[in-house]
């Protein structure tokens, strides 16, 4: 069975939607899957099983880029062709059925799964190999608990100030997480390390992981974490997905709250009494994550 899985240009959808993937891989295991990303989620479907080849999809002016991956794959017959972009692609190539994203209510995870009419909705998933546990073995200590701290966005708003972030790690460590060690995680690039920078001034004893990491490696690292606490981004929703207990940090994009919540088997919102990232304050999140926390170590 030959599938063309059409995902997006964000690291955060992208793992969002790997829980359709993970659907059609245990459904079809004989499957071959051409995956479409954008270049920033290449790194998203790295490790999956089944995959045959990706196609980066390259934004170009007047939307050519859907006219070059046209020419890619119109010269292929498909068992299915999966479109999360909405696109008209999937009416353009020959294909034995074709499913196409309309916006419906609910969180991203569900209107992903709706497209292809599964129930109930699979939670996102992610895929490492070996050489990527090993690594984040090599990287993380063994005998102490890693709180992972995402203190980079794509968009300066979505920050949550670096004192603040600070201050949390102090309380978790002192408290709920004793003796944990902070883990600093950012994506490559000077705007990333930026970003990255006042927090890992404010803890001079933090790993820095920024810019050192593939996404499958992001991913065993956060696995080997005690907690995750992170701005709305790829990488929280990465940290969700990994199964780690994950607790997302929302201001700026609250009126979106509902809709992009991390999915996570233990993955929650701290969210801001309002619509900046100042408004969310310390307490709120310590308190949000001793909830999770809990709920976490409960049987």
């Amino acid at each position: 069975m030959r599938i063309l899985f059409v995902s997006s240009n964000r690291i955060g959808d992208a793992v969002i939607s790997c829980g359709v993937l993970d659907h059609l891989i245990r459904s079809h295991p004989e499957s071959r899957i051409t995956i479409v990303c954008g270049p920033a989620a290449e790194g998203v479907f790295a490790r999956m099983p089944n995959r045959e080849r990706t196609i980066l999809l390259d934004k170009r002016r007047f939307d050519l880029h859907w006219l070059a991956l046209w020419r890619h794959v119109a010269v292929a017959y498909w068992d299915l062709v999966v479109d999360l972009r909405g696109s008209g692609l999937a009416y353009l190539v020959p294909a034995r059925r074709r499913a196409v994203r309309r916006r419906v209510p609910g969180r991203m995870f569900e209107q992903y799964a709706a497209v292809l009419g599964i129930r109930p909705a699979p939670l996102p998933v992610v895929w490492t190999a070996a050489e990527d546990r090993a690594r984040a073995a090599r990287l993380l200590p063994p005998d102490r608990p890693v709180i992972g701290l995402g203190a980079t966005a794509n968009w300066t708003p979505k920050v949550w100030p670096a004192e603040r972030f600070a201050a949390l790690f102090r309380a978790l460590a002192g408290g709920p997480l004793r003796g944990a060690v902070p883990a600093v995680f950012a994506g490559p690039g000077e705007p990333e390390r930026a970003m990255a920078a006042p927090l890992l001034a404010a803890l001079p004893e933090a790993i820095d992981l920024g810019g050192k990491l593939s996404l499958s490696e992001a991913a065993a690292c956060i696995q080997r974490c005690a907690l995750y606490v992170g701005n709305d981004s790829g990488l929280m929703h990465l940290a969700a997905a990994a199964g780690t207990p994950t607790i997302g940090l929302c201001g700026a994009t609250i009126d979106r709250a509902e809709e992009m919540a991390p999915a996570g088997r233990c993955a929650a919102w701290a969210l801001a009494k309002g619509p900046t990232m100042a408004e969310l304050s310390v307490a709120d999140a310590l308190a949000a994550a001793t909830r999770l926390l809990g709920t976490a170590a409960r049987p």
